[in-house]
């Protein structure tokens, strides 16, 4: 008469095995979960905030509405090719695009470069924009005629150097930020962080052909 509670509890055995491994089932799932997440937004959002340029720390800050306004402004009745050193996410690239420039950016995270192309596909001068994932100390200026640079102090000195050598007479440099130690600016706009300055190269050029044109010898 007693055998049935006893087949009950033998019963119950089982089930209470199956709910226990389907717990550890779902913890196991939801563990997954959770890591596969933070791994995911790890890969997204660090390449964001880690270094864009290799020999100076130079984090991704987006460009203010400001700055891109004052930078816009230094480039009212310009004309050629326009470059942004240290594109981010694209922003002045796509912004001067828009007032008719073609322009490149150069950038050496490439998920901000990826991201910018997206940009200026969306926004619709994708034609007239191109994005290049690439160290600036390894890349000649040479063929552009308005350069943009968001800097930091550190590097001023020697982009400064590395500018001046290679771009042509008709430049115009335009720094956001940070100005050049050396250079005097021929024009400024803004305040504060929103400050830009810009420098033409002529100026620059000019003094270096003077000091290197040579005194007639006189007959002694």
């Amino acid at each position: 008469m007693f055998k049935a509670p006893a087949n009950e509890d033998h019963a119950a055995g089982p089930q209470e095995d199956c709910g226990s491994s389907s717990r550890r089932s779902w913890g196991l799932l939801v563990t997954a979960g959770v890591g596969g997440t933070l791994l995911a937004l790890y890969a997204v959002v660090i390449p964001f905030v880690t270094p864009a340029l290799r020999k100076v720390c130079l984090p991704f800050v987006p460009a203010t509405s400001s700055q891109i306004q004052n930078v816009l402004k230094m480039l009212e009745n310009r004309s050629g090719l326009l470059v942004d050193i240290g594109s981010g996410d694209g922003r002045i690239v796509i912004a001067a695009a828009k007032k008719g420039f073609k322009a490149v950016g150069y950038e050496l995270n490439p998920w901000l470069v990826w991201y910018s192309r997206y940009r200026a596909w969306r926004d619709g001068v994708h034609q007239n924009t191109k994005f290049y994932i690439s160290d600036l100390w390894k890349v000649s200026f040479s063929c552009y005629t308005n350069v943009v640079v968001f800097g930091v102090p550190q590097m001023m000195p020697q982009l400064e150097k590395k500018l001046e050598e290679e771009l042509e007479y008709s430049a115009r440099i335009i720094a956001c930020r940070f100005p050049f130690p050396s250079w005097i600016p021929d024009h400024t706009a803004g305040e504060g962080i929103d400050t830009v300055w810009a420098y033409d190269l002529k100026h620059y050029k000019g003094c270096e052909t003077e000091s290197l044109e040579i005194t007639p010898e006189t007959e002694s």
